[in-house]
């Protein structure tokens, strides 16, 4: 067991989910993996269990079987969640289709264990435009969504709806402390957010996104409406509200 866990939601990813366990377990340094699988009926959670049953991922493959899609951000919070409760000190999120390399892992770690990060955001847009076969319109959408982000918000990150991202332990413990309102594509925005207004320190590293090639994509207009509309509700209440840091428990004298 490592301080070091990457949390991958899947939902029908039976092409990727043995690649992706190959990929991040032959990381140096190396890295544990929590599966969250919303009951995948393709047989994706019948693979991560083949893996688990290889003596050498046994105690560094895991997995988390929900019930039916219930959302990526549900599913992240229950994964951030369990790596609390296990004492990780740097927790990830990528994606499970390739689209965020799992060899960019270590340059995200590092930002944060040794560049002063509090929150580590892989992004696409840091210096210039580095995404790999989505096509033109689908570019633009992605990139002045966070443009849009940031003039409503004042979030000072190019990437704002990036969803590869290492967290160190504090950030997660005083976020869970936080309303979190949203699930979909709107969570990654509103996570940095919160980290950002409460004063952690996020940093950005450059890092190339590339389309997967194996299975079918989640993203779809509701997803980005999500985001658009709830980006104004998001600024509006930050107005009516205070954000502080939790104060540590102390023991009665």
């Amino acid at each position: 067991m490592t301080d070091r866990l990457v949390i991958v939601p899947t939902y029908n990813e039976k092409e990727n989910i043995l690649l992706m366990i190959d990929a991040v377990m032959a990381l140096d340094p190396a890295f544990d993996l929590l599966i969250i699988d919303d009951g995948s009926p393709d047989g994706t959670a019948d693979l991560v269990r083949q893996a688990q049953a290889r003596p050498e991922y046994a105690d560094r493959v895991f997995m988390e079987e929900r019930e039916g899609k219930l959302g990526l951000g549900t599913a992240y919070i229950h994964g951030f969640e369990w790596a609390l409760a296990r004492h990780y000190e740097y927790i990830f999120e990528m994606d499970c289709d390739f689209s965020h390399n799992p060899n960019d892992l270590p340059k995200l770690w590092r930002a944060c264990n040794e560049g002063g990060g509090d929150l580590a955001v892989g992004s696409r847009y840091v210096q210039g435009v580095n995404v790999v076969n989505w096509p033109m319109g689908r570019v633009l959408m992605s990139y002045f969504a966070s443009k849009y982000v940031r003039f409503i918000t004042g979030l000072p990150v190019n990437d704002a709806t990036a969803g590869f991202k290492c967290y160190t332990r504090k950030v997660l413990e005083a976020l869970r402390h936080q309303k979190i309102h949203f699930v979909g594509y709107a969570f990654q925005i509103e996570m940095k957010f919160l980290a950002w207004k409460l004063g952690f320190n996020v940093v950005e590293v450059p890092i190339v996104f590339t389309d997967r090639t194996r299975g079918e994509s989640k993203m779809d207009m509701k997803i980005f409406r999500e985001a658009v509309f709830g980006v104004i509700r998001m600024k509006i209440s930050s107005l009516f509200r205070s954000y502080h840091l939790p104060q540590p428990e102390t023991a009665n004298s």
